[in-house]
């Protein structure tokens, strides 16, 4: 069956570095547009960042732009958030998703705590 598992999370001081990842199984990692969301406490989902399948062209969120660092590796179908000089307003659960044309999959989450 189809699976997104996230990984890496964890409680990191302002300033740190974590990186995620997102392990795929169950379909056609490749042709898929991967996607990192997060959710903090109260707030809606909101897009992080996404990796295209053709090209490996990626797009941030202003707000992570130039501190965030996504890429995949279709050999091992995960994906990867490098995220550096992390702040407090970083803390959320971050989700991986997958989609390609009307399939759309989504992980469980894990949870980032950015915290002195």
């Amino acid at each position: 069956q189809v699976q997104l598992v996230e990984s890496g999370g964890g409680l990191v001081q302002p300033g740190g570095s974590v990186r995620l990842s997102c392990a795929a199984s169950g379909f056609s990692f490749s042709r898929y547009t991967m996607s990192w969301y997060r959710q903090a406490p109260g707030k809606e989902r909101e897009f992080v960042a996404l990796i295209t399948s053709v090209d490996d062209r990626t797009t941030y969120a202003d707000s992570v732009k130039g501190r965030f660092t996504m890429s995949r590796d279709n050999a091992k179908n995960t994906v990867y958030l490098q995220m550096n000089s992390l702040k407090p307003e970083d803390t959320a659960v971050y989700y991986c998703s997958a989609y390609f044309r009307i399939s759309e999959y989504w992980g469980q989450g894990t949870q980032v705590t950015v915290s002195s």
